[in-house]
């Protein structure tokens, strides 16, 4: 195939065009881990964090509680409670009670996350416009269907 992920990793020969493949998919996702990772700690989050005030803020002004936040997570993060607990001491989210359920805790973004993704956003929009030079339309439709055959059930 091509020649960067030969310069990449130092190596010219592969076992098989699948094995290839493979590692081009690790060291794009570690690409774009390392950019998202640096836009949020420009910001003073993690890329974890990130996720769970994006998907708070899908819900505003509802909220969600932990085992859902847990589902719609892009990456797996090793303890959400954790995580939580420190947007809410950031003031970037709060929890309360359900209303419908008093045993069940949801979590809410603030006033105070929103005006934080606000301000990521310029990062977010410059990350999508160098995804767009790279790469045209049909043939995102086409990585995000290969990608979709790979990880689905």
């Amino acid at each position: 195939m091509g020649t960067a992920l030969q310069e990449r990793i130092k190596q010219t020969t592969f076992s098989s065009v699948y094995q290839e493949a493979y590692l081009n998919l690790i060291v794009v996702a570690d690409h774009l881990r390392r950019n998202l990772t640096r836009s949020c700690e420009t910001h003073g989050i993690t890329a974890a964090q990130y996720n769970v005030l994006r998907i708070l803020r899908g819900v505003y002004p509802g909220g969600h509680p932990r085992c859902e936040i847990i589902q719609r997570m892009i990456e797996e993060a090793p303890d959400v409670t954790r995580l939580i607990d420190r947007l809410e001491r950031s003031g970037f989210a709060r929890r309360a009670k359900s209303k419908d359920d008093g045993r069940l805790s949801l979590t809410f973004i603030t006033k105070k996350g929103l005006q934080l993704l606000d301000s990521m956003q310029k990062d977010v929009d410059h990350a999508d416009a160098e995804f767009r030079v790279r790469i045209k339309e049909s043939e995102a439709k086409t990585l995000s269907s290969l990608c979709e055959r790979i990880y689905a059930p």
